[in-house]
């Protein structure tokens, strides 16, 4: 429960002497150069025009039976604080004290270092008289909204619901929050293991990953929109709770579980072709670990395809330098992991993977304009110039058998000779005609 007595507004200094440490399930210490430079600028510039009070940020912190404080949330801004005081106040190793008591993995050790040669070189260009009333400002003056919880839970709830309103986050940073929560029968073991993978992947690229991939495949299929992802629609994500105790919850959870059970199972000779696929873009999706290995999942699929494109005979014929091309040929690799999803990599033969070319890039021969709207609505079946009324996503997923594929008649398209290589692919090299 929330602990009232230590909700309050407090300096620095106070956040800084408690006995604090970060779960080893947290994200990584990975501010950038620019982020703790704008930190130090801005804690100066208060310093030096005597504002009463400047206030930093929120501290969500769990509080364990031992009196021990977890940070939830505001790792990167404490940790880079502790990394300041290390040069501001070294007589006093309490103001730096997270630093050594902690075990970083490598990527917080190198963004440490780095913002350690920044801190290091603004320290030096104070005035040594300025050193000390400096540090004092920002212990006394420069304060944090601290919440402190004694549930790790309703900690990670707290951090929830005040980022989905407050600064901006990658919408995946709030799903993270959500399905950590939803883990109470996991162990630290396991959480640490799981939350090591996912921070592998950049952030960057596992927020272009949701909002150009996984959001439309689990939408177009529907005939609901897949564009313009953001933290109002992270609900897509959020999966079947594990309390949830309805039929279809059962059905779904029992389900998971026998597929996990039936791929270790050691009276079974299994292999990588009659291993029971861990997860269908059209089912519903299981919170808490579940939810992680089924990001971590389509994103190496998504990319083991964009490999496998980019090394095979289409990689002349999809460019994605201009804006249009990276469009269609984001829609080109999503309809290819549709297909893989619903059969295997072996159903995709060359005769399907041109008609998911010829699908894709038609597009560009009868638009003059391809944005994300046009992708959309052509994925969902809405389009007004090809291939109307063709959801390719919902017929794949109700298809039986891959061959079906070949039942489905694609509008023809004429010659454009502005886009030469597409239409020479689609059509045919009539050069020499």
């Amino acid at each position: 429960m929330l602990l009232k007595d230590e909700l309050q507004v407090v300096p620095t200094g106070t956040i800084l002497q408690k006995q604090l440490d970060i779960p080893n399930y947290q994200r990584p210490y990975k501010w950038s150069i620019d982020s703790a430079l704008t930190l130090f600028n801005d804690l100066y510039f208060a310093f030096n025009n005597k504002i009463k009070e400047y206030r930093i940020g929120s501290a969500i912190l769990y509080k364990n039976d031992e009196g021990k404080y977890y940070i939830v949330d505001g790792q990167q801004r404490i940790t880079t604080l502790s990394i300041l005081f290390y040069f501001l106040d070294k007589n006093n190793c309490n103001n730096y004290k997270l630093l050594t008591k902690q075990s970083y993995n490598s990527l917080s050790k190198t963004a440490i270092i780095n913002n350690a040669l920044l801190l290091k070189s603004k320290c030096k260009q104070l005035k040594p008289e300025e050193i000390k009333k400096f540090s004092n400002y920002i212990l006394t003056q420069c304060t944090f909204v601290q919440i402190v919880t004694n549930d790790e839970q309703e900690s990670f709830q707290f951090f929830d619901s005040q980022n989905s309103r407050g600064r901006s986050l990658f919408p995946h940073d709030l799903l993270k929050s959500y399905h950590l929560r939803e883990m109470n029968e996991d162990s630290l073991k396991t959480k640490i293991e799981i939350i090591n993978e996912w921070e592998k992947i950049p952030k960057n690229r596992l927020a272009i990953f949701f909002a150009n991939s996984l959001y439309p495949l689990v939408r177009w299929y529907r005939g609901l929109d897949g564009f313009k992802y953001s933290t109002k629609k992270i609900q897509t994500f959020k999966g079947i709770k594990q309390n949830n105790n309805l039929n279809f919850s059962i059905y779904h959870k029992a389900a998971n579980l026998y597929i996990e059970h039936f791929n270790k199972n050691e009276m079974y000779e299994l292999t990588e072709g009659n291993k029971i696929s861990q997860f269908q873009l059209t089912q519903p999706l299981i919170s808490g670990r579940r939810f992680f290995l089924y990001v971590l999942y389509y994103y190496q699929l998504h990319k083991k395809i964009t490999d496998y494109i980019n090394s095979s005979k289409y990689r002349d014929i999809t460019p994605d330098s201009k804006q249009w091309e990276i469009y269609i040929k984001n829609l080109f690799i999503n309809i290819i992991i549709f297909f893989v999803d619903r059969f295997n990599f072996k159903a995709l033969n060359e005769n399907y993977l041109f008609f998911f070319y010829r699908w894709a890039y038609s597009l560009r021969l009868v638009m003059e304009k391809v944005s994300l709207s046009t992708i959309n609505k052509y994925a969902k079946g809405n389009s007004d110039r090809i291939n109307r009324g063709i959801n390719l996503f919902y017929k794949i997923s109700e298809m039986q058998k891959p061959e079906e594929i070949e039942n489905i008649l694609l509008d023809q398209v004429a010659r454009n000779d502005n886009y030469k290589d597409i239409s020479d692919a689609i059509l045919g090299d009539t050069t020499n005609e």
